[in-house]
């Protein structure tokens, strides 16, 4: 890779890793596993770097991202649950916004891996069906259903909570299997 590439990339890097480590958060919910999947995505993109055409570049490198993310859920199918979040370490003008990332997450957490990468791409990253579609290699009618079930769940469980509930996802499967 010649210089005025590798200064291109590092441009592109400058420009796309908080984007990248916004929408890998959202996505794994833990900072140590967004930042290794931001950064095995800009690996690979680096490694291709010179076929990549730039305006697609941050596309280019989310879907890598996803499809990495995706491959290492799949190889390890395991979850560390911790009885208590710690706190953050901020000030009270800035608590409140990490409550709600925090609860955003929490909230993402109890989704399929699948319907979480959509609600993610679609709402977050707010990109098109088509564009998710393709990012994920399914049907744009996938995409569709995935994130209305998504959304479903998320409602389901928020409206769970409200009413004083502690809101398990095998609960509210069971809740819906009683009403049906």
């Amino acid at each position: 890779m010649g210089r005025d590439q590798r200064a291109d990339f590092e441009e592109f890097v400058e420009q796309a890793s908080p984007s990248l480590l916004r929408t890998a958060w959202l996505l794994t919910g833990q900072v140590d596993a967004s930042r290794e999947l931001v950064q095995a995505a800009l690996v690979k993109t680096y490694v291709v770097w010179p076929k990549v055409r730039r305006p697609e570049a941050l596309a280019y490198a989310r879907r890598i991202m996803v499809n990495h993310g995706t491959d290492t859920w799949r190889r390890t199918r395991r979850e560390a649950l911790v009885d208590e979040v710690p706190e953050p370490r901020v000030t009270d003008s800035g608590l409140k916004a990490v409550e709600d990332r925090h609860e955003v997450v929490r909230l993402l957490s109890m989704l399929p891996t699948q319907q979480r990468t959509v609600v993610v791409l679609r709402y977050y990253a707010d990109l098109p069906e088509s564009a998710v579609a393709d990012m994920l290699g399914i049907s744009t009618g996938a995409v569709k259903s995935a994130a209305s079930r998504g959304l479903a769940r998320l409602r389901s469980v928020v409206e769970a909570e409200t009413e004083g509930e502690p809101a398990a996802v095998t609960d509210l499967d069971d809740r819906r299997r009683r009403q049906a």
